[in-house]
């Protein structure tokens, strides 16, 4: 006969991973997307928190606590740690948004809006193709399970209760990281600006040569059509900019793991 002992204190470990694993999963790009059920998270979470419990068993740290109020303080400490690695995946998402937001606002479509399963917010359509496309990638090209990989690794540099959060560290991170993301927005969206540039520069000189015709109401015809259409011809550059943004979550990831360390 097989006997499996299950003692209170392998529970209240379990709950610990548990609660950090649930807590990333419900914060991290593509998993906590709206349009997935909340209960394929929590079923995910859970699968996810056994493995790493078995895992982790071998060198599972001993909890000084006290009181109930002490227990709690522990699990809130393994939520933020899991909110804060998957935050740090999540901003990057933000960075295809200014550059959707740039290129509409210079087509002319910066009033067509759409909500963003991923933050709930309201974006432009050029940043929900790009943040569709971007998650596409991620899928195809296995990222997410890099993350979950990443996050994996986590428990062998932040234990459980092991948290030490470094706020220099992180603010210096996150400043970096605001930097980062105006440079390579404006990259992704630098060809489709250049074009809507020398659009400008075309339609001043017709209005300069033919002063007859109302360039305002040809202009904004214009751009839409010669946008979307530049939009439409850069699609061969998503692999590379899915690049810059991956590239940019793993430094992300390691920055706020590295301040909680």
């Amino acid at each position: 006969m097989i006997s499996r002992a299950f003692y209170l204190a392998d529970f209240e470990f379990f709950l610990l991973v548990l609660a950090r694993v649930l807590s990333f999963v419900f914060v991290a790009p593509f998993f906590s997307m709206t349009n997935t059920p909340r209960r394929v998270k929590i079923a995910f979470g859970f699968m996810f928190s056994v493995l790493l419990y078995y895992m982790l068993t071998p060198v599972k740290p001993d909890l000084q606590y006290n009181t109930v109020e002490g227990f709690a303080v522990i699990v809130m400490k393994e939520v933020v740690v899991g909110i804060m690695i998957g935050f740090a995946a999540t901003i990057c998402n933000s960075i295809v948004n200014l550059a959707g937001s740039i290129i509409d606002m210079e087509v002319g479509l910066s009033m067509v809006n759409l909500v963003d399963p991923a933050t709930r917010e309201n974006v432009t359509i050029s940043g929900i193709f790009y943040q569709y496309m971007v998650t596409l990638l991620l899928i195809v090209s296995g990222m997410h399970r890099y993350l979950l990989k990443a996050f994996a690794e986590t428990y062998t540099v932040i234990p459980v209760n092991g948290m030490i959060f470094n706020t220099d560290h992180l603010l210096k991170s996150f400043i970096d990281f605001m930097g980062d993301s105006i440079s390579i927005a404006f990259r992704i969206c630098l060809p489709i600006f250049a074009i809507m540039i020398l659009l400008n520069a075309v339609l001043g000189v017709l209005a300069k040569v033919a002063p007859q015709m109302n360039m305002f109401a040809v202009g904004m015809q214009l751009k839409v059509l010669v946008g979307l259409g530049a939009l439409f011809l850069t699609v061969g550059m998503l692999p590379g900019i899915a690049d810059f943004i991956f590239t940019q979550m793993k430094t992300m990831v390691v920055a706020f793991v590295e301040g909680m360390m």
